[in-house]
C-alpha cells in the first residue's frame, strides 16, 4: 500500500473540485485531488457557463442587479425552505468568482437570461441576467460544451499552484478517527492501494446521475422509463455515500429536473424543433400548461412529471413548419441554434427511416394519435377546441400569448413525444454555510467539507431558473468557499 500525506484532499475533479483545489492551494494548503476518470471537468464539460452577480462584465453591460437583491429573488422563489446563509455567501461571493476566472484567462461571451430572444424573454420578464456564457475554445458561437474552456484554464491554473492530480484513482472510503475525518483510502489505475491522509477532506463528485438504483432509491425516478437524465460516466452518487458512511446528516435528494428526448445529443435537432410553442398535450390528448411557457425547462419538467406516464407530446402541422423553415423559430437560445430548421428535413427523413421511436407523422390527426399512442378521441376533440381558440385569437384555457396561437390543421402532422429529463441529482449531503459537513444532529464532523450537486440543497423543489446559471455557480463557489475554509483550517492545524 501506498501512503501519503498532504493538508488538503479533494475527492474529484470536476467544477467545483477544482475550485477548492485552487483556492485551498491559493491560500497556502498543498492539496491532492483524487480524480476517477482520466480528465478534469466532469459534468462542467458538457455546459455552458455559471451565475455571477456584480461581475464586472455586469458592470460592463450596466446590468444592476446587486448580490442582495439576487439573494431575495432566491429566497421567495424557494419559500425560505433553503440555507439563507448558505444562498447569501454564495451570491455575495459569485460576482468576485467571476473576476477569479477572468484573471485565470477564461473568457466570456457576456452575460444573458436563459434565453435570450425577444421572443422568449417576453415571458420571463422577472429573469435576470446572470448567466455568463464562456466563449469556446477557438472562438465560434457559444453551445453545450463551450465551458470546456473554462475547465482547461481551471486545470491548468491548479497545476500552476502546485496541485497534485491523481487521475484514475477513485477514493472508496473516507478514514474516520476520533469521529473525525483523517483522509482517504483510494486505488490507483494499476490496482495499487492507497492511503492518503490529510488535514481535510473535501468532496466534490458530482452527484449519482449515472446511478440509476440510487435514482429510483432516492427520487423515485425510474432511469428509461419516468426520466431521462444526462448520465456522465463515474456520477455514481461515490461522495454522498462515503458521507453518509461517516455519520453525515442526510438532506433530500432531488433529480435537477428539465425535459429532453432519449439519447437528445444525437437527435438535436429535433430536441431543438419541437420545444416550441406550438401544441403540447398528454397522453389523453390534453393540454396542461400554456405552452409559451415551455421554454422554461424546469417549470415544463414540473409539469411532464404530473401527466400520466410522466410523458407529454409537441405537435405542429405542415403550415407550421413551413413558418418555422421560413421565419425561424419562435423560441431560441444558445443550446439551440436559430438556423436548427434549415436541417429539419434531413434529420427528421433519417430519424423516421430509423424508427426513432419518440417521433411519427401523418396524414390524419387520427392516425397520429395512433401512432404516437394518444388517446384518438381526446386528441381529436382538443385539436378541435384549440383551433376554434386560435381563431378567435384567445386561449381561454390558458391565456397563452395570442402570438403562438396557430391552428393544427393541415397535414402531414408532425409529433414529438418529450420525456422528463435532468442534468443530475442534487442534494444528499448537509451542510452548513462554510460548506462544512454536519451531522444529524447539525454538529460539524471534523475535518470534512462537502461541495457543488453533492450537497446542492438551495434550490428547493425546483431549479430557480430566473437565475440562470445557478448550478455551476453553486458549484464553483461552492467550491472557492470549501477551499479557502479547508486552507485556513489545515495551515492552522
Amino acid at each position: 500500500m501506498k501512503n501519503l500525506s498532504t493538508d488538503v484532499i479533494v475527492v474529484a475533479a470536476g467544477l467545483s473540485g477544482l475550485a477548492a483545489s485552487i483556492a485551498a492551494a491559493e491560500n497556502g494548503a498543498q492539496v491532492i485531488c483524487f480524480e476517477k476518470s482520466n480528465t478534469t471537468g466532469g459534468a462542467a464539460n458538457m455546459g455552458m457557463g455559471p451565475l455571477g452577480v456584480g461581475s464586472p462584465i455586469q458592470k460592463e453591460h450596466m446590468v444592476s442587479l446587486t448580490p442582495g437583491e439576487a439573494f431575495r429573488k432566491h429566497m421567495y422563489y424557494t419559500h425560505y425552505r433553503v440555507d439563507a446563509r448558505m444562498v447569501r455567501d454564495y451570491y455575495f461571493k459569485s460576482g468576485d468568482t467571476i473576476e477569479w476566472l477572468m484573471d485565470m484567462g477564461v473568457e466570456f461571451m457576456g452575460v444573458q437570461r436563459a434565453f435570450s430572444a425577444p421572443e422568449a424573454t417576453r415571458a420571463y420578464s422577472d429573469g435576470e441576467f446572470t448567466w455568463h456564457v464562456v466563449k469556446p475554445e477557438g472562438g465560434g458561437a457559444p453551445g453545450p460544451r463551450c465551458a470546456t474552456a473554462m475547465t482547461k484554464k481551471m486545470t491548468e491554473k491548479a497545476r500552476e499552484l502546485g496541485v497534485e492530480f491523481l487521475m484514475e484513482t477513485p477514493v472508496t472510503k473516507l478514514i474516520v478517527e476520533n469521529n473525525a475525518v483523517v483522509g482517504v483510502l483510494a486505488k490507483d489505475k494499476d490496482g495499487e492501494e492507497i492511503e492518503a491522509r490529510a488535514k481535510v477532506v473535501i468532496l466534490a463528485t458530482g452527484g449519482f446521475g449515472d446511478n440509476p438504483k440510487m435514482i429510483q432509491e432516492q427520487t423515485g425516478y425510474e432511469f428509461g422509463k419516468t426520466i431521462f437524465n444526462f448520465a456522465i460516466p463515474g456520477m455514481k452518487g461515490d461522495g454522498i455515500n462515503m458521507a453518509w458512511e461517516a455519520g453525515a446528516g442526510r438532506t433530500e435528494c432531488t433529480m435537477e429536473l428539465m425535459y429532453q428526448l432519449p439519447d437528445n445529443m444525437n437527435h438535436f435537432i429535433l430536441d431543438g424543433a419541437f420545444r416550441q410553442p406550438c401544441l403540447w398535450v398528454n397522453r389523453n390528448g390534453q393540454r396542461f400548461m400554456p405552452e409559451d411557457q415551455i421554454a422554461n425547462t424546469t417549470f415544463t419538467g414540473n409539469a411532464i412529471t404530473a401527466q400520466p406516464g410522466c410523458v407529454a407530446y409537441s405537435i405542429f402541422d405542415s403550415k407550421l413548419l413551413k413558418k418555422y423553415k421560413k421565419k425561424g423559430s419562435d423560441i431560441i437560445s444558445h443550446v439551440h441554434p436559430h438556423d436548427l430548421f434549415d436541417h429539419f428535413d434531413e434529420q427528421w427523413e433519417k430519424d423516421i427511416k430509423d424508427g426513432y421511436e419518440p417521433i411519427c407523422q401523418a396524414d390524419t390527426i387520427e392516425e397520429l394519435a395512433e401512432k404516437a399512442g394518444i388517446d384518438v378521441e381526446g386528441l381529436v376533440k382538443q385539436i378541435e377546441e384549440y383551433n376554434d381558440m386560435c381563431d378567435a385569437g384567445f386561449d381561454e384555457i390558458f391565456e397563452k400569448d395570442r402570438a403562438y396561437m396557430q391552428p393544427i390543421e393541415k397535414g402531414p402532422f408532425y409529433c414529438c413525444r418529450q420525456n422528463v429529463g435532468a442534468y443530475g441529482s442534487l442534494g444528499g449531503v448537509l451542510i452548513n454555510h462554510k460548506t462544512q459537513v454536519l451531522n444529524d444532529e447539525a454538529k460539524v464532523i471534523p475535518g470534512l467539507y462537502c461541495v457543488g450537486t453533492d450537497a446542492c440543497n438551495i434550490f428547493g423543489d425546483s431549479y430557480p431558473f430566473i437565475l440562470s446559471g445557478n448550478t455551476m455557480g453553486f458549484c464553483l463557489n461552492s467550491g472557492r468557499i470549501a477551499g479557502e475554509n479547508a486552507a485556513e483550517e489545515a495551515v492552522e492545524f
